[in-house]
């Protein structure tokens, strides 16, 4: 299938849904999944948390699975994967205040790889000045750091995504459909059914 290389950055507290979903369907498809933290090298794990929709002001929190990752931040070199993924929850939060991955994020950009953002990931997009009159959808309570970032924020259906170029966002898990499928498009990836 040729898969391509694709690195996804979490942290702790990363959202479940948002990490292992894609993690299994890329791998799934073909294509290499490095999942990497900063700090952490492979075979350490990260929390991660399930955000759920039951009816409140914002998603409710619960404990999700250990996340074991599969690469070492520190062994990574950018310009050997295709692609990035960036999945939500609290981690972009903190990992946008880390100089080394605002600077993945920026080379990503830069050279016009595929990015794939969901939920909270657009945080670490808007802190790495990459959004800059990019058409981005996320969770509805980053849309001021969209625009701030001068970005133009998707108001879109919790279960749509949005395609920009080469950046490929969506509102929260429940797009994992139509996002993963406009970023296997961005990869060039084909399915066939027989």
């Amino acid at each position: 299938m040729g898969g391509k290389r694709i690195l996804m950055v979490v942290g702790d507290f990363v959202e479940d849904y948002e990490t292992m979903v894609p993690f299994q369907a890329l791998r799934m498809v073909g294509h290499r999944v490095d999942a990497v933290c900063p700090g952490k090298t492979a075979g350490q794990s990260v929390r991660t948390a399930i955000h759920d929709f039951e009816g409140d002001q914002t998603y409710s929190e619960k404990p999700g699975h250990n996340f074991v990752l599969n690469a070492s931040f520190a062994d990574i070199a950018p310009e050997t994967y295709d692609a990035l993924v960036v999945p939500g929850g609290r981690a972009p939060e903190y990992l946008r205040l880390n100089e080394a991955v605002l600077a993945l994020v920026r080379h990503f950009a830069a050279a016009g790889k595929p990015i794939a953002a969901i939920c909270h990931g657009p945080q670490l997009l808007a802190a790495a000045g990459v959004l800059a009159g990019r058409k981005v959808s996320a969770y509805p309570a980053c849309a001021p750091e969209v625009t701030l970032a001068g970005g133009v924020y998707a108001d879109i259906p919790v279960d749509a995504a949005i395609t920009d170029g080469n950046l490929v966002t969506a509102p929260a898990w429940p797009a994992h459909p139509a996002w993963l499928e406009q970023f296997l498009a961005v990869l060039g990836t084909k399915i066939v059914h027989g």
